[in-house]
This record gives C-alpha cells, sequence and structure tokens, in this order.
C-alpha cells in the first residue's frame, strides 16, 4: 500500500513509537509519506529522529500563499466537496478551543494533503493522536483524499472527547485505534454504538531485534530510571517526595526534560537529595539503553497515561517496573509477577515500593525481569503490531 502518516509535531523525543510504527510497515513492502504541520522547536538528538526529520513533508513551511492556492484549486476542482468541508470546519471549531480560524487553517492544510496524497497514489491516511492530524484528514478525505483512520493515544483526548469532536471524528474514520482495552474503552463512551465494531486496539510497540541480548541486572546498591517528559501528568513530583522517604541506599536517574524541570530540580535542593537523584536531560536511544542496563528497575510514578511506552521497554530490556494503576498500565504490568503497582498520587505506596525493589534479593528480582521480559515481547512487537494495522487498512481502492 501507499499510506500517508498525517501528523501534527514530528519526530519529537517522546513520540518514538511513530518512528517505530512507520519503520515496520515500510519492512513490510508498504510506502509511508510523512506530513506534519511543523518541526519539533526543541533540539532532536537522536539520529533516528533526525533522519525522521528529513523525510518529513512539513505544511506550514510551505508558506500560506501555497496553502492559499491549493484551497482555491480544491474549491475548484469540487465546489460542492469544498463548502461541505467548510462547513465541518466550522462544526468542528465551533466546539473546539482551537477556534474557528484555526480550523480554517487546517482546511487549507487539508487542501494540500489531499492534493499531495492524490499525486503520490496514497491509498490511506493515518494519523495519530485524536486531536489536529484527524482533523485535517477528515477534512482532506471530503475533498477528494483516501479514506483514513487514526490511533488514540490519551490521556489528553480523554480530558476533553467533546471539544476534540472525537465522536464525529471516529464516524468519519474508516476506522480508529486505541493503544489499550483501556483506551477502547473511553473511545466508545463517545463514539455512537454502530461505530464500536470500528474500534480496534492495536498496541504500540517495540522492536525485538533491540533486546535481543539484554544486561544481567547489576550488582550492588540498587538503581532505578525513571523517563518520560518532566511534566505534571507524569508524576515526578511525587517521585521525588517519594525518594526523600525511600529508607534504602536507592538512586534514581531521570531521563527527559520539559516544562516542570525547574520545579523538579529545586525540590531535589529542598529535600537535600542531589546526591540519590540525577537528571539527564533528552538523551538518544543508545543512553536510555545504557541508563536501563545500569538499573534494576524502571519507575512510571504517572497521574495519567495511555499506556507508556517506556513501561514495555524496560520490561523488553528485562526490567521490573514499578508503575502507577492507571489506564492500561494494569494490562501490561502484572503486580507480584513483573514489578509493582500502586495507587497514582500515593507517596507512601511508591515509596514502599522502592523500599521494596531495594531489598529484594537478587534471584527474585531476577526473576520478575525475566517474566515482564517474556510479557513485553509477546504482546507488543511492532512488527506484529504493524501487520494488524495494515491489515485494517486493507486494499487499495479501485
Amino acid at each position: 500500500m501507499k499510506i500517508a502518516y498525517i501528523l501534527n509535531t514530528y519526530p519529537q523525543p517522546s513520540q518514538s513509537f511513530i518512528r517505530r510504527e512507520i519503520r515496520a510497515l515500510e519492512r513490510q513492502g508498504h510506502k509511508v509519506t510523512r506530513i506534519a504541520m511543523r518541526r519539533f522547536d526543541g533540539q532532536l538528538v537522536d539520529p533516528q529522529d533526525i533522519a525522521e526529520a528529513e523525510q518529513t513533508d512539513y505544511l506550514l513551511a510551505k508558506g500560506p500563499m501555497t496553502l492559499l492556492r491549493d484551497s482555491l484549486r480544491a474549491l475548484g476542482r469540487n465546489p460542492g466537496g469544498f463548502l461541505a468541508a467548510m462547513r465541518m470546519a466550522l462544526k468542528l471549531g465551533r466546539r473546539s478551543e482551537a477556534g474557528l480560524l484555526r480550523h480554517m487553517i487546517y482546511l487549507a492544510e487539508a487542501a494540500h494533503v489531499a492534493a499531495q496524497c492524490r499525486a503520490a497514489g496514497v491509498t490511506h491516511a493515518h494519523a495519530h493522536f485524536g486531536t489536529n492530524a484527524p482533523a485535517v484528514a477528515l477534512l482532506a478525505r471530503m475533498l477528494g483524499g483516501s479514506k483514513f483512520s487514526f490511533t488514540v493515544h490519551g490521556p489528553e483526548e480523554f480530558d476533553a472527547p467533546r471539544a476534540l469532536s472525537l465522536g464525529a471524528k471516529m464516524k468519519a474514520a474508516d476506522f480508529t485505534v486505541a493503544i489499550s482495552q483501556f483506551g477502547r474503552s473511553q473511545l466508545m463512551r463517545w463514539a455512537d454504538h454502530a461505530d464500536w465494531d470500528r474500534i480496534h486496539v492495536v498496541h504500540c510497540g517495540v522492536e525485538p531485534e533491540r533486546f535481543s541480548d539484554p544486561a544481567p541486572l547489576p550488582e550492588g546498591p540498587r538503581r532505578v530510571v525513571a523517563i518520560g517528559r518532566l511534566v505534571e501528568q507524569k508524576g515526578q513530583m511525587i517521585l521525588i517526595y517519594a525518594m526523600a522517604q525511600v529508607k534504602a541506599d536507592l538512586h534514581l536517574t531521570l531521563i527527559g526534560d520539559g516544562e516542570m524541570r525547574d520545579q523538579i530540580e529545586a525540590l531535589i535542593d529542598r529535600l537535600d537529595l542531589r546526591g540519590r537523584v540525577t537528571l539527564t536531560g533528552w538523551v538518544d536511544e543508545t543512553r536510555v539503553k545504557a541508563e536501563l542496563a545500569a538499573a534494576h528497575a524502571m519507575v512510571m510514578p504517572s497521574f495519567a497515561e495511555g499506556l507508556p511506552m517506556v513501561v514495555m521497554e524496560a520490561m523488553a530490556a528485562a526490567r521490573p517496573v514499578i508503575a502507577t494503576y492507571v489506564a492500561g498500565t494494569p494490562e501490561l504490568v502484572r503486580p507480584g509477577e513483573t514489578g509493582w503497582l500502586v495507587p497514582a498520587g500515593d507517596v507512601s505506596a511508591l515509596a514502599q515500593a522502592m523500599d521494596d525493589l531495594a531489598t529484594l534479593p537478587q534471584a527474585r528480582l531476577a526473576e520478575m525481569a525475566a517474566a515482564g521480559r517474556t510479557r513485553a515481547l509477546a504482546r507488543h512487537d511492532i512488527d506484529t503490531s504493524a501487520q494488524k494495522l495494515a491489515a485494517l487498512m486493507g486494499p487499495a481502492e479501485a
């Protein structure tokens, strides 16, 4: 198939799962065109992300005159379809915090996307997240573009389903993807019952070959690593408070960056934890792999999630996981078997889980690590997930 991926900001350091999905589809012989609204405004440090950026067509970089030209061409090509798409853009805009003007921009972007997809012979467009990308894909479809689908990750989409018009997008889409059964249940809340059969679970995945020879658990004092954007929903502030309660000899490495870094660093200083907590900022996948190898477990203290990629990556790397009972995480992490689950926001429970980790015999920890690896690789092989996604996309339209 010839597939277009329609994305908002791509690539981003925290969204390597999209890159893996695209490359898995390409390994299976499909041709994928990458279309994004804008570039990531930070620095890309992973060579794979840099390579993806070089292959991506950025709509807003085209300039307003190009988008206006394509809009006029779309109007001339199919006046009725263009007016119907404009009415849909206005409908979506009235419900959205983004507003009407931005949805008129989405319409112009959709005109360019539709023309680009026709020229490339694209038979299916796929978007990620429930925000502007599927809106553009929907409008492009109305302007003569290909059929489309989109993946909803959460948690942001579940915070504002009406404002994002998730129901309307699901009704217009050929199908919708959730990354966990929990995510599918949330989409079912906002979809017509008649559309439930077109909501499918397709897991994000890991590349098993990257985890073919996991490092054994290290000897010595226990170390944990947390990976993710430094933002409210990821719960790193709770993690720092919990570290102050941990009685055992335990070191935490925080990988990632974001808007809360200054607050996190200030709390580390206030609690006198500089000797026990290390912040690395964003690092490439090679460094992430090395940090996992040096750790005894991964900790994910999130308040809200979809199904975290870093959890399945840690498990594939044969590391137990301490995580919270949120969203799809309990579908993957099994307490007492592959790690620990604690109530979100519970500092004492999180600290106790880390103390338990720190005092668990090495042999038992290794058993949990092996069980987690088996479970992650069985459920989250990206090639298997890509095959399922391609099957849902179906044959090219005549």
